[in-house]
């Protein structure tokens, strides 16, 4: 009986064994396939921790505490936002007996239950920490009140008055307001200038604004307090105070807990910073008036283990990270009410300076024709010499279908840019035409023959073309009725039999579980993302939580990638178009996305048709340029070139972001459409 038992007993463990290696190889599986993590089979000092990351909320501490079980820990790496972590032993034999008494260990961290499988992997990237500055403009004051006063302060704003005559309160989605010297209206993002609220700001505040003067954060005292109250879990969607309602200095003190706010600078950069508690922050010039500020909604919060140094500054040492858990805050925000329009050095995102409303999608032919000329002509002319530079490797399909066609054949470049396919090949005689002056004058200098030239009426005899290309050209055409023309005009140019390859900016830039480099290339988001869940199942899907704040009607915020349809004498109107945040999934079809310009590249870029320049931002690192784009969603291409008469497509595809299509004209009907283009 007891070696009945015994045998039992090892059948047991071998299934577990079993069932703990599949799982152990399906976690680097995972990792290979999601992250690019490469794992070994014979031992080294390295491994990788599945499912004991900071993604899954697995602390440092409780990792460490675990590891150090195994041996002398030499050195732990948590990335932010990933549900994995690497560590290093002091030798093989400790990793080895890591590997052997910690895989399938269950980990009790905050309010689950995560299972850990270790691999090995061959080494870990020394190269820890990337360099992260603070937006300019931007500072944080650790301890800038005492504890004494932080416990004054937070007395003094009594939730449970309700005193409308000196103060404003309000229950928002994800917080609680209150107002004093002048309520914000959430309706307008502006604020009442002709009725104050009686009281002004609190006399307790006094000696922390005086202290502001005194310090040379502020040259004015301000006249406008909101104070923010957030339960662990909320937060502020990314917003930037509206330029015409206030000043430019703005601070903002933490109280109660400390949190971790997000700026993010419109060309894609971001910088987390922790705001400890007690802190102040202040927001001047770039930061205030062109970088967003908000706080995502979760329960913990990705920190420095030590803030010894950092000043409230977001550490990148992913040595040094670990999980905060969200305690109530409260947050005192200083303005100055602004009573004449803002001149700042941003126009293109300052109310003040721009007309009241972005752009609408264009109905009309007019209208389509004057948003055009601003938002793609005169840009293209602005930033044609950074353009081309950034302009150099050839798509390799693109390249492909070049490289098909026979000796001799004739290929017109339809919206050429620098030119950067015209030599690509030698056997072919090669034409490229472009809207933009400057770019065809670089091509010119390269050796190519190019003209300029609009893409809805190319000055070339119609069926004189054996290929044509339209290289992200077609997506800059702000209606229906122009692109479908873009497409009628180069099947105008083709012979019959001849081909078309046509390229477009996709909706989709996540397709078939890949990303685009568009997103890959994203390098600054990783700290402000979620957490995720486990590599059981290889999904790495963000909490519920952020998901429904993300649908939250942005407080404050001046722009935002969701149109808007605006009502105009009970008549909804053309949907307005929105700056789009480089880098990021399109959330609409007609969009600004921004070009920034470094430096001083844009000194001796003039417009070639002496029109009115375009708004221009200047930052520190530049200027900023706005293209207008319809991103194409998916089927959409092909639908447009399949309702052009006299063509067959020969195949549609997605590549890297773009939605590409190839077509063949089948019947020759140029002299119906010379006729009615009067040609």
């Amino acid at each position: 009986m007891e070696n009945s038992m015994d045998n039992t007993r090892a059948i047991r463990r071998t299934k577990e064994e079993k069932k703990l290696l599949r799982r152990q190889i399906k976690a680097s599986h995972i990792l290979l396939k999601h992250e690019g993590i490469s794992t070994v089979s014979h031992p080294t000092k390295h491994l990788v921790v599945s499912n004991g990351g900071l993604g899954n909320g697995v602390s440092r501490e409780s990792l460490l505490e675990v590891l150090q079980e195994g041996g002398t820990v030499e050195s732990l790496l948590t990335p932010p936002a990933k549900p994995y972590a690497f560590v290093t032993y002091t030798s093989s034999e400790a990793s080895q007996n890591a590997y052997t008494l910690l895989n399938g260990r269950s980990l009790q961290c905050q309010d689950q239950s995560v299972t850990l499988y270790f691999s090995y992997v061959e080494k870990v990237d020394s190269d820890k920490t990337v360099s992260c500055a603070l937006p300019p403009g931007l500072s944080v004051f650790d301890d800038f009140v005492s504890p004494e006063e932080e416990t004054q302060l937070l007395q003094t704003v009594d939730w449970t008055s309700h005193t409308d005559d000196v103060m404003v309160q309000k229950a928002l989605k994800h917080r609680r307001v209150k107002h004093y010297g002048y309520e914000f209206r959430y309706d307008n993002n502006n604020v009442d200038k002709d009725k104050p609220l009686p009281g002004g700001l609190p006399v307790e505040c006094d000696a922390l604004l005086q202290k502001c003067l005194a310090d040379g954060l502020i040259s004015v005292l301000p006249d406008q307090l909101t104070v923010n109250q957030y339960q662990s879990g909320q937060g502020i969607p990314p917003h930037v105070d509206t330029h015409s309602a206030f000043e430019d200095t703005i601070l903002s003190l933490s109280l109660g807990a400390k949190t971790v706010m997000d700026f993010r600078h419109p060309d894609g950069r971001s910088v987390a910073v922790v705001l400890p508690e007690r802190s102040l922050l202040v927001m001047k010039g770039e930061s205030r008036y062109m970088w967003t500020h908000g706080i995502t909604p979760r329960k913990f919060d990705v920190v420095p283990v030590s803030e010894a140094g950092g000043s409230g500054v977001m550490t990148s040492d992913l040595s040094n990270l670990t999980l905060s858990r969200r305690e109530t805050r409260t947050s005192l925000t200083f303005r100055k009410i602004r009573h004449t329009p803002c001149n700042c050095d941003f126009p293109s995102v300052c109310d003040s300076q721009r007309p009241p409303s972005p752009p609408t999608v264009p109905f009309a032919k007019g209208d389509a024709c004057r948003l055009e000329a601003q938002y793609v002509h005169q840009v293209y002319e602005e930033i044609s010499s950074h353009f081309s530079s950034t302009r150099h490797t050839p798509w390799p399909q693109v390249r492909d279908f070049l490289l098909s066609l026979p000796p001799g054949a004739i290929i017109a470049d339809i919206g050429c840019g620098n030119g950067k396919y015209l030599g690509i090949n030698p056997d072919v005689m090669s034409v490229g035409c472009d809207r933009s002056a400057n770019l065809v004058q670089i091509c010119i200098e390269r050796g190519y023959e190019a003209f300029v030239s609009d893409a809805l009426s190319v000055p070339l005899c119609s069926g004189s073309c054996d290929a044509c290309i339209s290289i992200a050209v077609i997506h800059h055409f702000s209606t229906q009725e122009r692109r479908h023309s873009a497409v009628r005009e180069l099947v105008r140019l083709l012979k019959v039999g001849g081909k078309a390859l046509i390229y477009v900016w996709a909706m989709e830039q996540e397709y078939k579980n890949q990303k685009s480099k568009y997103l890959k290339e994203n390098k600054h988001q990783e700290e402000n993302m979620v957490p995720r869940t486990s590599l059981d199942n290889g999904q790495e899907l963000k909490t519920q939580e952020n998901n429904s704040y993300r649908q939250e009607e942005h407080d404050g915020n001046m722009s935002s990638d969701m149109p808007r349809i605006e009502e105009s004498s009970g008549n909804a109107t053309q949907p307005r178009i929105h700056v789009h945040t480089n880098r990021t999934a399109f959330l609409s079809q007609d969009l600004l996305v921004p070009w920034h310009l470094k430096g001083n590249q844009d000194k001796n870029n003039g417009d070639a048709s002496g029109s009115t320049k375009v708004p221009v931002d200047k930052t520190s690192q530049g200027s900023v340029y706005h293209r207008y784009y319809h991103v194409f969603q998916l089927g959409e291409l092909e639908e447009l070139c399949s309702a052009v008469t006299g063509v067959k497509v020969l195949r549609s595809y997605h590549d890297q972001g773009n939605w590409c299509v190839e077509l063949e004209k089948t019947l020759d009907t140029s002299s119906k459409d010379d006729n009615a283009q009067g040609k």
